[in-house]
């Protein structure tokens, strides 16, 4: 697989996340999220992860949910969208959900050819 976004799940699925982190962010020439097994206090336990911008870190529920690329996907959307001065979150749930499911599909792509 020479494809950058698939590579990226493939790592994400053999639970290696954190080099998946390391490689996503250099695609998209950001700083790497820290990585953290544990909503911050206040969140639901119905959501399986959030991004806090404040200290740049993606939140799993669970360490189970590590490897899974869509939670991992749309949480690094969200440290993307968060890259400007004051730290505002300006992505939606919507374009997260996009933008994993667009990635994951070009690995379902290249695992077909």
């Amino acid at each position: 697989m020479n494809n950058t976004k698939a590579n990226i799940v493939q790592l994400i699925l053999d639970s290696k996340t954190e080099d998946a982190l390391v490689l996503l962010a250099k695609q998209y020439k950001t700083n790497t999220p820290k990585l953290k097994i544990g909503l911050p206090k206040g969140h639901k336990t119905t959501a399986y992860g959030c991004y806090t911008a404040k200290t740049e870190t993606i939140s799993i529920l669970n360490s189970d949910l590590l490897n899974n690329p869509f939670i991992i996907l749309h949480e690094f959307y969200h440290h993307l969208r968060s890259k400007n001065a004051d730290k505002i979150h300006k992505g939606t749930e919507k374009n997260a959900d996009k933008f994993a499911l667009d990635i994951i599909a070009e690995y379902n792509y290249s695992c077909k050819s």
